[in-house]
């Protein structure tokens, strides 16, 4: 097989906009890269369009919906989504899909409050930050790209998934693929490298702190906020009074200096189970942060993308034509 799967779907979707009746894919060449997790707008015109413009069987198609095919940060809960499906539901490859002619991109943010009032809801019972809440977007075409460098940058998904971005013309079904993601496995992102940038400065932070151990802590999943704010507080407090005792003649405390770090720090003989260790870090860093007076980690992550090149050049569109792709069964 010399083509991997979108390479092949987005030929046979051509081909077959183009009068191929023979245009379609052999899922079963496909094994190692289905099922296919797909993240499109709830627009209900999707519903003829997909999976079939794409060639692939239902049953290998995990497909998941909101308003607008948005993600708002790498621990967002579409994230969270996206990874579940993979870690449970087995899914190869990711896809973000946006469409022309997206209602949720043509609404303005006066527009919005507008339809909202009409519902009953004022301005006061909605966010402050209007527009990244609801991740009000231009471009069709921006937005995917966005949603697709957050989700490729986010750390719930492994590195060996690729993350693809894809627009479909909502009248024809012809696909353009706008974020190839076999070219972007193993490249750094630039959320990714602030995300790296802070996690250093909060390790220079806590230089002092060696000696500290979470290795058999356990902690109540009620309890997990209390126990993080007291770590917070005692790691402080340790730092500030680690400061004080090595404090030079003349020095302030709190200035730079070369501390040793302290010995014995332990909070008891407790486990942390492994599925909330990353709830656990999480809250403890974000607890952290703000007593540091420093930014957090997922705020660090959640910094916009940069500018992506300039869009692809529009390719004239055939005569409306529904593609109707053939899933071929038959071995060749």
């Amino acid at each position: 097989m010399s083509e991997r799967l979108f390479e092949a779907m987005i030929d046979a979707n051509h081909r077959a906009l183009a009068g191929d009746r023979d245009a379609g894919l052999h899922p079963a060449d496909y094994d190692e890269e289905l099922p296919l997790v797909a993240l499109t707008c709830v627009d209900a015109r999707l519903n003829a369009l997909l999976p079939q413009a794409l060639g692939v069987p239902p049953e290998q198609f995990i497909w998941l919906r909101n308003a607008g095919n948005i993600i708002t940060g790498p621990l967002s809960s579409t994230m969270r989504s996206l990874a579940l499906a993979c870690a449970v539901k087995g899914g190869k490859e990711i896809v973000i899909i946006g469409h022309t002619d997206c209602q949720v991109g043509k609404t303005s943010a006066l527009q919005l409050l507008d339809r909202f009032r009409a519902l009953g809801i004022e301005r006061h019972m909605l966010p402050d930050n209007l527009n990244e809440y609801f991740g009000i977007f231009a471009s069709d075409r921006q937005n995917v790209m966005k949603a697709t460098e957050i989700a490729r940058s986010s750390p719930l998904i492994g590195p060996k998934v690729p993350v693809h971005g894809l627009l479909i013309e909502i009248d024809t079904g012809r696909l353009e693929w706008l974020v190839n993601g076999y070219q972007t496995l193993g490249a750094v992102p630039s959320a990714l490298t602030q995300l790296a940038q802070t996690a250093e400065s909060a390790f220079d932070a806590l230089k002092p702190l060696a000696g500290f151990n979470l290795g058999e802590m356990k902690f109540p999943d009620t309890k997990i906020g209390e126990v993080a704010t007291a770590v917070g507080n005692e790691i402080l407090q340790r730092m500030q009074t680690a400061s004080v005792a090595q404090a030079g003649p003349g020095q302030q405390p709190g200035a730079p200096s070369k501390v040793s770090a302290p010995v014995g720090f332990n909070l008891g003989e407790l486990k942390v189970p492994p599925v909330k260790i990353g709830e656990l870090i999480q809250t403890v860093g974000d607890e952290l942060s703000q007593k540091l007076h420093r930014p957090t980690v997922i705020q660090g992550a959640q910094a916009k993308p940069s500018q992506p090149g300039a869009a692809p050049p529009k390719i004239p569109l055939p005569p409306p034509l529904r593609p109707k792709m053939h899933l071929r069964r038959d071995p060749k």
